[in-house]
């Protein structure tokens, strides 16, 4: 396994407070159970305070301690509320993962001003927020980390995901103007700019778009983006691409867009074909299963 590889490399964060946004599932939630794992204390934000809830019970049962903070990040106050929450109880924050996100897929002809406004309020708005909430804290204590979780569409924009790569792009750039703003030798700011991840958002995403498939046996387990959060952490990265390596590629196509546009359209031809034969392949199995479901 990835993640229990790099553990030994990341060590421990025995006594950090650690906010991690999005928390209630995918990424966020394997992220602040590595952490517990670790030693942190950990503050959970999201919408959904039930599902909080149980991640924090998994913390709870594995001997960590956790924070629920039913947050919408999209709104500043909410923001700047758990932040104050969770200074009240722990005294400090020492690392933010910004990893709240929405995909709302449409190709830009067919891209709606609320879909894009959605997107933009909670990829874009709610990581400014969260920042702007915690870097006062950080600033006090002369120390911190800010991990924001972009993705590698925040370096390359690809249909259908045009307004989803557009906020990407916003959060790459935000990070990048806040690094040559703060005191670097006491706040790290680092990103982490995954691909395509087995998350409930990239399960929704193959399940509702009718438009170019992606097969989901070549999607990343969470594990991985959790890795490269822990080592960007632990090492002060400023950036990390998963898998290693896709930046290079996104460096070559900078330098040769148009070639980049044909190999993008064929990767994507590609990726049709492999999920129309997975999808073709799989239906005679569930043929089967129905009529094994209704046989006396």
């Amino acid at each position: 396994m990835v993640l229990e590889g790099i553990l030994p490399l990341v060590g421990s964060f025995r006594d950090q407070v650690v906010l991690v946004t999005g928390a209630s599932s995918g990424i966020g939630r394997e992220t602040a159970l590595a952490f517990a794992g670790r030693g942190a204390a950990v503050a959970l934000a999201a919408r959904r305070r039930a599902q909080l809830e149980e991640v924090a019970a998994a913390v709870t049962d594995a001997g960590g301690r956790a924070l629920v903070l039913p947050t919408d990040v999209t709104d500043a106050r909410a923001a700047r509320a758990s932040v104050a929450k969770v200074r009240r109880k722990w005294g400090r924050i020492d690392i933010l993962v910004n990893n709240a996100g929405v995909l709302l897929p449409a190709p830009i002809e067919q891209l709606s001003a609320a879909d894009f406004e959605a997107m933009l309020r909670v990829n874009v708005f709610g990581a400014l927020f969260m920042m702007q909430a915690v870097l006062p804290v950080m600033r006090e204590h002369k120390r911190g980390t800010i991990i924001n979780v972009a993705s590698l569409a925040g370096r390359r924009g690809i249909t259908p995901l045009g307004g989803y790569c557009a906020t990407k792009f916003a959060l790459v750039a935000l990070t990048e103007a806040l690094r040559t703003e703060v005191d670097t030798s006491q706040i790290h700011v680092g990103l982490v700019m995954p691909g395509v991840v087995d998350t409930p958002m990239a399960q929704g995403f193959n399940q509702e778009v009718e438009l170019p498939a992606w097969p989901t046996a070549l999607n990343m387990p969470p594990e991985w983006v959790v890795a490269a959060i822990l080592l960007g952490t632990r090492f002060r990265l400023r950036e990390v691409s998963v898998p290693p390596g896709a930046a290079t590629v996104e460096l070559l196509g900078a330098l040769a867009p148009a070639l980049t546009d044909t190999l993008i359209r064929w990767t994507s031809a590609a990726a049709s074909y492999l999920a129309g034969g997975a999808a073709t392949a799989a239906k005679p199995a569930a043929k089967n299963a129905r009529r094994r479901q209704t046989a006396p």
